[in-house]
């Protein structure tokens, strides 16, 4: 089984496990929007409250450099443990395609501040990831792009969206509500007697 399990809240194992002395050392969370359910003048107001002098657009392979600076940068700055670990990207990962979608907000001289990435599949879009770079956070660039996204997305087809993260994150869990993202799942990371003593 290993030192570290990670199960939904509800998940009979959980309690066992806890009975065998297993910790919970990290709590994490799912959320959906449905397309039926977005508010697109509300998504739009939080763009339109951003420094106008910022520009939201798709990523593509000619922003790979500036991404990779960003994810490096950036790196050490997702909370949580195994279930929401991030992952430094390589060039391929940072490359955006027709299936691995990216959004980006640039700043007057040209430099990334914040970029997303989500998985599409048909109807199903889901959040990889989302950052901003640390001199530009609690501004809400985080939340429009997000926005951002979503609305692209929506114009494309797409009916569902999910998200999650680490429970500490609580930047991104109230950007996702005040999108109208609706939690529908919570997962626990159990680590086992041993290795929560050690630190392991």
């Amino acid at each position: 089984m290993g030192n570290v399990v990670v199960v939904q809240a509800g998940d009979p194992r959980r309690e066992r496990l806890e009975r065998e002395g297993w910790s919970v050392t990290a709590r994490s969370f799912g959320a959906q929007l449905e397309a039926e359910r977005l508010d697109v003048d509300r998504l739009t107001a939080f763009i339109s409250a951003i420094d106008p002098a910022l520009v939201f657009r798709p990523l593509g392979a000619h922003d790979v450099d500036a991404v990779l600076a960003l994810d490096r940068l950036t790196a050490d700055d997702y909370p949580g443990s195994v279930a929401t670990r991030h992952e430094q990207m390589d060039r391929d990962a940072a490359t955006p395609t027709a299936v691995r979608r990216a959004s980006g907000v640039f700043a007057a001289d040209g430099s990334l501040v914040a970029m997303t990435y989500v998985e599409v599949d048909g109807a199903d879009a889901e959040t990889d990831f989302t950052v901003v770079h640390p001199m530009h956070r609690g501004r809400g660039i985080g939340t429009a792009l997000k926005a951002w996204s979503v609305l692209a997305l929506q114009r494309e087809g797409v009916r569902r969206f999910r998200t999650g993260g680490s429970a500490d994150n609580v930047a991104i869990r109230r950007a996702n509500a005040a999108l109208g993202y609706v939690q529908d799942e919570e997962w626990v990371t159990l680590t086992a007697p041993d290795s929560a003593d050690t630190g392991t």
